[in-house]
């Protein structure tokens, strides 16, 4: 069973970042991945979109099919991908040495969980970013 770290931890997570990769973004404005990217992008983040489906700019940011495509360090990789989707994500945000994965309402993976965890990132899981971030940082 997962556990996500406590309040106070998140909200350090959230503080301490700079760069967010948004897996499974969107290009389409009234999706939730675009509406969140670009709500982390006004909180002062920088975003890197990553869909191989995508070639133009999203939210005036270069598209990337891959997290080994970006060259900046990543502090959070954002997950926007259906629960048994991840556990390929979770591998490469441990060989990209993310700093933590984020996986969002209602993306629930123990697998993929229990392998980030045990390769030394923070672990989110089933929690809203957004939402955390409106929270714990007032």
């Amino acid at each position: 069973m997962f556990t996500n770290p406590s309040d106070q931890e998140r909200a350090q997570l959230l503080q301490e970042a700079k760069n967010i990769a948004v897996v499974g973004c969107s290009n389409k404005p009234e999706r939730t991945s675009y509406k969140i990217a670009e709500a982390l992008q006004q909180a002062g983040y920088r975003i890197f979109p990553v869909n191989p489906n995508l070639t133009d700019p999203v939210l005036g940011e270069k598209p990337y099919s891959s997290l080994k495509e970006i060259d900046q360090p990543i502090d959070i990789v954002n997950v926007f991908r259906r629960s048994d989707q991840v556990e390929p994500i979770a591998r490469e945000a441990v060989e990209v040495k993310a700093k933590a994965i984020w996986f969002q309402l209602g993306v629930i993976n123990e697998r993929a969980y229990q392998y980030a965890k045990e390769h030394g990132l923070i672990v989110v899981m089933d929690r809203c970013i957004k939402v955390d971030h409106a929270l714990l940082l007032k």
